[in-house]
């Protein structure tokens, strides 16, 4: 089950890159974007992490936090953002739970198999940490850009 707008954000935790916990609620005060993305160092994945550390420093002018979540360990998110520079967190969900709390873990199919997979997927907490904008099913291209409008949109 996905949230929705005007959903608060949940009291999950992931891991961050560098091992420690990073509860969700630890983000209220500040805007925050969440964004699943399937795996490090592929095409696409890669294309959005350099997207958003693209525009880190403008999003970090809005005080918005920008989290990249996939089910990547530690210390593979730690080669992927050393190897291409990313400005963005990078944060581990290895059981699943947030990725199923936001809707992101879902059926895909390939080649006529099914199988459970990441959906790229976006969501906007404001301030106060409500949910104010998701974008399922995204593609990559002018999608930070798209995000960062949306950002500086909540004033």
């Amino acid at each position: 089950m996905a949230l929705t707008e005007g959903a608060t954000i949940p009291a999950l935790t992931l891991t961050a890159s560098d091992g420690s916990d990073l509860p969700l609620k630890s983000f209220v005060g500040a805007p925050l974007v969440l964004y699943f993305y399937p795996k490090d160092d592929t095409p696409g994945c890669t294309r959005e992490a350099q997207d958003f550390s693209a525009e880190a420093d403008a999003f970090a002018a809005l005080c918005a936090k920008v989290v990249g979540v996939s089910k990547d360990t530690p210390a593979k998110h730690q080669k992927f953002a050393a190897k291409y520079d990313l400005k963005v967190a990078l944060a581990t969900d290895a059981e699943g739970e947030v990725m199923e709390a936001f809707g992101a873990w879902v059926e895909k199919s390939m080649y006529g198999k099914k199988y459970m997979g990441i959906e790229r997927s976006t969501y906007l907490f404001d301030a106060a940490g409500r949910l104010v904008r998701a974008w399922p099913k995204v593609k990559v291209p002018g999608h930070a850009a798209e995000v960062l409008a949306a950002v500086r949109a909540l004033g």
